[in-house]
Formats: structure tokens, sequence, C-alpha cells
């Protein structure tokens, strides 16, 4: 697959359920890495897609759905 966008998610969650949160990214087909933090944000999910649309397609419609996902920031990447 070529990719052709980038995108990365900061996520708040419920205290407690950084780990079920965690878990349940990993499984979503076009996250690559998910890292938890320590700050003003709980977790990072980096995203591979065809295209931006389809980066916030999947942020709506499945991380954004998550159980204990409290509030999302999404950044789009760019290659140079």
């Amino acid at each position: 697959m070529v990719v052709m966008a980038v995108g990365y998610v900061l996520l708040n969650v419920v205290p407690g359920a950084e780990h079920d949160v965690y878990l349940q990214l990993k499984d979503l087909d076009n996250v690559t890495d998910v890292t938890v933090l320590f700050g003003d944000y709980d977790l990072i999910v980096k995203l591979n897609a065809d295209d931006l649309s389809s980066i916030a397609t999947i942020v709506v419609e499945s991380i954004r759905q998550i159980s204990g996902i409290l509030d999302s920031k999404t950044l789009a990447g760019a290659e140079f």
C-alpha cells in the first residue's frame, strides 16, 4: 500500500481507561502506532491512509466511537 497521508491523533481518555483504549486502538486497520503520553494528552495515535479525507473518516467513525475517549485533536502530517 502506498501511503499518501499520515495523521496523528492526540487523545484524552477517562482516567483508568488508558490501557483498554490503547488495546482497542491497536486493533484498528489504519493505525500504525499508539503511544502512551504523560502531559496534556494521554495517547497519540499514528494513522496511514490514502488521503486526508480517509483519516478524517477513521477518526470520526472509528476512533471517537471508542468508549473512554473524552477528546481528540487530529494533526495532518506532511513530508518534505
